[in-house]
């Protein structure tokens, strides 16, 4: 099966999103560049490992052109954006979470896309 360009990139932005939560934990740790110091720092930094994990696991998924991928990316990204909303929402301001909302709905759009839901094998066959 041959994989589009577009699902390479989608690949390369899931790794991307584990470095950053990656860093995130060791951040939650007190290792790199300001620490936390929150209670509960630890259940951040374990939440956050295991964003990484799922990422990673993401992006192999996604270079494998498993169909079960691209329904976890949606599932994945929408989730994303309702997190972004609450931030919003609650005492948060645009600017925390304005290029997380911009990459998580180009990614929303792009996995929407007729031709990409046909490289996944999940559009729908003519008259069904």
């Amino acid at each position: 099966m041959k994989r589009p360009f577009g699902i390479t990139l989608l690949a390369i932005v899931s790794g991307f999103f584990a470095i950053l939560a990656a860093f995130a934990a060791l951040r939650f740790l007190g290792i790199g560049i300001g620490p936390a110091r929150i209670p509960g720092a630890y259940w951040y930094a374990f939440m956050y490992a295991l964003l990484a994990w799922v990422y990673i696991w993401l992006a192999q998924m996604l270079l494998g052109m498993h169909p079960s991928a691209w329904m976890f990316l949606a599932i994945i990204t929408v989730f994303n954006l309702i997190m972004n909303f609450m931030v919003l929402i609650g005492s948060g301001t645009w600017y925390d979470v304005n290029v997380a909302v911009i990459l998580n709905g180009l990614v929303l759009i792009y996995i929407m896309l007729p031709g990409t839901k046909k490289a996944f094998g999940m559009e729908k066959p003519a008259g069904a």
